[in-house]
């Protein structure tokens, strides 16, 4: 996740053209841009997933995560409200993959098991900006999003003992970000950083309420981390 803050970083601070069409006194590029009442375009990004275990019993064995990268893309459709304030809708695809490691066992069969998930995400967005300054305009966003995850395995009717593990399909949560806006010579340029945490807990329990692998975990709630790149 280092490397990723890094590289949104350095992009921000040498902008998709150059520093000079964000000085001081710079040519304002695509001035109506943010007049019209809407505004379309695609996003994409990469992504960094992680769970919340809520469990019943303190036993001092929490469920180990090995997050890796993943990516997201999608379309934009933006409603003006006013010079401040836009809603967005960004229906997107999302991939990303955790190995989840259960202590206890003795054997890497039972203690791994790799999640692998594919969500179709629809997160509605309200996006407050400040006064555009020369070619560049910071903002805020925040709102809720519904996910389908494709690999979730839910109707399953093999559980952990068989070496599958459920989560369930559909999942609801909210969002938080900020981001620059830049407006170059043909397109606005937006790199933006997000959070994402569930409301829903994900997780299906294994058929044996005893399980060693489910028994003793109350809740598993997605979180993570999004850097996406918007043109529109």
């Amino acid at each position: 996740m280092k490397n990723i803050l890094i590289l949104f970083g350095l992009l921000v601070l040498t902008g998709p053209k150059s520093i000079a069409q964000f000085g001081k006194e710079p040519i304002l590029n695509l001035q109506n841009e943010d007049k019209r009442l809407l505004n379309w375009g695609y996003y994409l990004g990469f992504n960094q997933y992680d769970f919340q275990f809520e469990y019943k019993n303190d036993i001092g064995r929490d469920v180990l995560v090995d997050k890796s990268i993943g990516f997201n893309v999608g379309l934009i459709g933006e409603l003006n409200i006013n010079e401040f304030l836009d809603t967005r809708f960004e229906p997107g695809l999302l991939y990303t993959a955790r190995t989840l490691g259960f202590p206890g066992f003795s054997t890497e069969a039972d203690a791994i098991r790799e999640v692998r998930s594919t969500y179709i995400r629809f997160p509605l967005l309200l996006k407050a900006s400040t006064r555009r300054i020369g070619n560049w305009k910071p903002f805020i966003e925040g709102g809720v999003y519904a996910a389908i995850n494709l690999g979730s395995k839910e109707d399953s009717l093999d559980d952990n003992s068989s070496g599958e593990f459920r989560m369930k399909k559909n999942v609801y949560g909210y969002e938080l970000g900020f981001g620059i806006d830049f407006y170059t010579e043909y397109f606005k340029f937006t790199p933006s950083i997000r959070g994402v945490f569930a409301l829903t807990n994900e997780l299906v329990p294994d058929n044996d309420p005893n399980s060693p692998w489910t028994g003793n975990i109350n809740a598993m709630r997605t979180r993570g981390i999004f850097i996406n790149f918007t043109f529109e």
